[in-house]
């Protein structure tokens, strides 16, 4: 994506050497407007002394306002009267144009965790989902002249807004806020939170974990990127139904349970049942008529199947009685 983000070209000096400078400038400018004020009996040199003191006291004082400190994972973006001159990203302790107005913003990854919020899914159902997300600055250009910071954090309480790094910060959080609820629902929406039909593959909520955090960061990134902001990772981290459907949604969910155990029981049983008929005809075993393997199929299955333990009877008499 096409970015007006560059690097700062402007003139940049040593900030301690600058720091160094500026305090010998002061301490010349105080030692010539006291020579001037106590220790000069000529009128007009005193004068001389004093005017250059006080000029040389003025320029450390405008010195003062350029000095820039940029710590790791931070970044200045350079403004001369109103045109952006690029974004200052060395760190260290520099000194720039004090005409220039530079503003503070982090470029280090921040973490959201989102409350979870009340959507519908495909099918209509009220769940609640929640996410973390974990996201950046990447284009400072973006950041600070493609949305109103201020309205924004003013929208999110801010007491005092200014152009304090932290109120800023404050403004992209509350965008992004904003714009992951808003992703969320989009998601959601597209989803059902679980298949009815046990034998469907469509994707769920509940079952398709990866390529659903895909598809959210992907939403997400489409939503941020307008504001120069990068989504790192974002995943979903809470997913139930709504109160008031979740306890019909959980008899529900157990008596697919159950339903699916007994198909699993009822196949396991025939398949014993077969392989015993099939084992006692080809060793030669017994003989049986159908009534009889009716009979054996009946009272195996009602053993397999049975959810107590069955109780032994032994057959004293013929196999007609």
């Amino acid at each position: 994506m096409e970015t007006k983000e560059f690097q700062f070209k402007g003139l940049t000096l040593s900030g301690f050497a600058m720091l160094f400078l500026n305090i010998l400038l002061t301490v010349l400018s105080a030692v010539m407007v006291v020579a001037g004020f106590v220790w000069c009996q000529h009128e007009l040199l005193a004068g001389l002394l004093i005017g250059v003191g006080f000029a040389l006291l003025a320029v450390t004082l405008f010195v003062w306002g350029g000095f820039v400190m940029v710590e790791p994972g931070e970044a200045r973006v350079m403004m001369f009267f109103g045109k952006y001159k690029g974004t200052y990203t060395n760190v260290g302790y520099s000194w720039v144009n004090p005409f220039i107005n530079t503003k503070k913003l982090s470029l280090r990854a921040r973490n959201l965790d989102a409350q979870p919020i009340k959507v519908n899914d495909k099918t209509g159902n009220p769940v609640m989902i929640g996410l973390v997300l974990v996201w950046k600055l990447k284009d400072t250009y973006k950041a600070m002249f493609e949305i109103d910071s201020q309205t924004m954090a003013q929208s999110g309480g801010a007491q005092q807004v200014g152009t304090s790094v932290s109120n800023v910060m404050l403004a992209f959080e509350n965008f992004v806020k904003t714009q992951s609820d808003a992703a969320l629902r989009q998601v959601a929406g597209l989803y059902a939170y679980d298949n009815n039909d046990s034998a469907s593959k469509e994707l769920t909520l509940r079952d398709g974990a990866d390529e659903i955090n895909k598809q959210l960061e992907e939403k997400l990134d489409e939503r941020l990127s307008m504001a120069g902001i990068e989504v790192v990772e974002a995943r979903i981290n809470y997913l139930a139904y709504a109160p008031e459907i979740a306890a019909v949604m959980l008899r529900r969910q157990q008596a697919d349970a159950i339903i699916s155990a007994r198909e699993k029981i009822v196949e396991g049983a025939v398949s014993m049942v077969k392989m015993a008929l099939d084992k006692l005809s080809s060793e030669d075993i017994v003989e049986l008529d159908d009534d009889k393997k009716a009979a054996m199929v009946s009272n195996l299955l009602v053993v397999l199947c049975g959810d107590d333990s069955a109780q032994p009877v032994v057959n004293t008499g013929t196999l007609n009685h």
